[in-house]
């Protein structure tokens, strides 16, 4: 496959083209991961190299496909990657391959009735050109009870050519019974230096802007790339970094202002709380080390400096504590404006000690 076009998940690559070499396919896969984490590019790449003519050359000849699909009629080593030449792979690239099905829905979750019309009935057709019939099935932990029992029918009982790949974001809302009949493949987090590096050559991404926004994506690359090019993200930063300034440079009159500013952005409070305690750690870091480099906030390093000298270990470490117990109980629905003021208090207080 493509490894160019997937960032990591070597682990799910090497899985599927060691599959297609010694021809141990399962008729069933569930790739878990976040959004952004390039589970359909997965998903595509392995049905491309599935339908390949080179990695099914018995099949192309014994049905005299093999010249209409554009395949020499000479043996070649099934390497499990699609040749991206033969005509099955620039249909897959078009999405105009046949027997590769694309499950959609219009609803909030996906009911009984597109899995009945769209693989049920569907799958006793056998393949229009291809070795196998290929059904993917993105965002499938919104199928329904109904629709999942529905499913595992298909999935006990599967015509030989039949293949279903289920991508989602948490494999803990299949049914148990499903869970057991498929391939279970978790993506795996991105090294944040992989993903910097990614953003600065693939989208031209300054090193500073591309090194916060892959320590913020947690591993995921496509967060990585919304993170890099939002504005929303920037000015979010700019305000939590501008909101700390005036808790250590203002008076108390601060804190009510900080507040209401603070509840405009509730929609991104992840990432709020997470630049909050990524600049206190930055101070603590600096405190321990005297090493700029390492810092993710390198555009304020002297300010972080000048925090480093004024505050205590224990002061820091009380901080980072109470972002935590805040963000937990913003999380449990408890009164937004008191989660924040405390918070505020306990930053201001720590700073000016």
């Amino acid at each position: 496959m493509e490894s160019a076009r997937i960032l990591g998940q070597n682990h799910i690559r090497k899985h599927f083209e060691n599959a297609i070499k010694m021809g141990k396919i399962s008729h069933a896969y569930i790739i878990n991961g976040e959004e952004g984490t390039g589970k359909m590019r997965l998903a595509v790449e392995f049905a491309k190299a599935l339908q390949c003519v080179e990695n099914n050359p018995e099949f192309y000849r014994d049905n005299h496909l093999q010249f209409d699909f554009g395949m020499e009629d000479t043996k070649k080593e099934i390497t499990g990657r699609a040749c991206g030449e033969c005509r099955s792979c620039k249909q897959t690239d078009s999405k105009n391959q046949p027997d590769i099905k694309y499950v959609t829905y219009e609803k909030s979750g996906i009911g009984v009735d597109e899995i009945r019309e769209q693989i049920n009935d569907d799958i006793e057709i056998k393949p229009y050109s291809s070795r196998y019939k290929i059904y993917i099935v993105d965002d499938s932990e919104k199928m329904t009870v109904q629709a999942q029992n529905a499913l595992l029918k298909t999935i006990e009982e599967p015509p030989e050519y039949a293949i279903i790949i289920l991508l989602t974001t948490n494999a803990d809302m299949f049914l148990p019974t499903i869970l057991s009949r498929c391939v279970l493949l978790n993506i795996r987090p991105v090294k944040e230096e992989t993903i910097k590096n990614q953003l600065m050559t693939e989208y031209g991404i300054n090193s500073y802007q591309a090194g916060v926004a892959a320590v913020f994506s947690g591993g995921n690359p496509g967060k990585a790339v919304k993170l890099a090019t939002s504005e929303d993200f920037k000015e979010l930063k700019k305000h939590v970094t501008g909101m700390l300034i005036s808790l250590e440079r203002g008076g108390m009159d601060v804190i009510s202002n900080c507040i209401k500013e603070a509840s405009s952005y509730k929609k991104q409070m992840t990432d709020y709380f997470s630049l909050m305690r990524s600049w206190f750690r930055d101070v603590l870091l600096y405190k321990v080390t005297r090493d700029m480099d390492r810092l993710i906030f390198q555009d304020d390093c002297k300010l972080i400096e000048e925090m480093s000298e004024k505050m205590e270990y224990f002061d820091l470490n009380m901080i980072l504590k109470s972002i935590d117990f805040a963000e937990n109980r913003i999380k449990s629905n408890v009164n937004f404006d008191v989660t924040m003021e405390v918070l505020l208090l306990t930053i201001k207080e720590r700073i000016k000690k």
